[in-house]
């Protein structure tokens, strides 16, 4: 991919909505990259992965516009706002899109039920570099110092190099003032060990909540996001849209059948 020349074109999303903390830090420090457009959800969709919205109408909203920025509120998940802004809001193709900054962790399995990182994957199956970032905190009140701080060393990186076809990141910050660097790694092998607590409503009816907790299924491995999130350090994770496991091919040979024409 050849390097942004031109003052680039960034477009921003989220899953925690447009109002979140996170999405309001980030754009404050990309509007010093090029010109920024947000096209958020008016509302959380956070747990929606790549999910899209093809019963209803989608509405997009502009909500802000100043010199440099463009905001849109738009009623669907962060790909259908990926979408939206690609097909109907943007007037050029973005040079960059940045997910996040996510209201909690991304690490690990998450990314495969993260709407944050839904739509950074769907900017990479548009061949747009993408970046989904997150901070370890849940918090409504979150303090994105930090988180943005070493977004903007990520998003400079990507501007000035781009990043090879097909492939996105997935950024986690820990939280807290005693970050103490930047490490790329992989993937950390994991599962969410569901559980669901069972209520009963005013009519007597049962319900579900989802709750659960993260397991690492390789704590000793010292490669992973797990492991450089519990040291201190920021994840960088480079993603790939290809899910073949190329290894099994050979092994599946054996199923290989050719019909023969009579």
């Amino acid at each position: 991919m050849e390097n942004i020349k031109h003052r680039p074109l960034i477009l921003v999303t989220n899953d925690d909505g447009i109002k979140a903390g996170g999405i309001v830090a980030v754009v404050r420090m990309l509007k010093s990259f090029g010109d920024v457009v947000v096209v958020a959800p008016n509302q959380s969709y956070s747990g929606m992965s790549h999910a899209i919205t093809v019963k209803v109408p989608l509405y997009a909203k502009l909500v802000k516009e100043s010199e440099g920025l463009k905001a849109y509120k738009v009623n669907g998940t962060p790909v259908d706002c990926v979408k939206l802004a690609l097909n109907k809001l943007l007037d050029r193709r973005p040079d960059l899109i940045v997910s996040g900054i996510n209201h909690g962790s991304n690490s690990s399995i998450s990314i495969h039920y993260s709407g944050t990182m839904g739509a950074a994957r769907e900017g990479a199956l548009g061949g747009i570099p993408s970046i989904g970032l997150s901070l370890l905190n849940y918090s409504y009140e979150a303090d994105f110092t930090h988180a943005v701080m070493f977004a903007e060393r990520v998003v400079k990186h990507v501007i000035d190099n781009g990043l090879p076809d097909h492939t996105y990141l997935n950024v986690n910050v820990p939280d807290g003032m005693n970050v103490k660097g930047m490490k790329v790694v992989r993937q950390a092998h994991g599962r969410w060990v569901e559980e669901f607590v069972e209520r009963e409503d005013p009519r007597h009816r049962k319900y579900y909540w989802l709750t659960g907790h993260f397991k690492n299924l390789e704590p000793e491995a010292i490669d992973t996001d797990e492991y450089v999130l519990s040291e201190g350090y920021v994840s960088v994770v480079p993603c790939l849209l290809d899910a073949t496991s190329h290894p099994v091919i050979d092994q599946l040979k054996g199923l290989n059948h050719e019909l023969q024409v009579q």
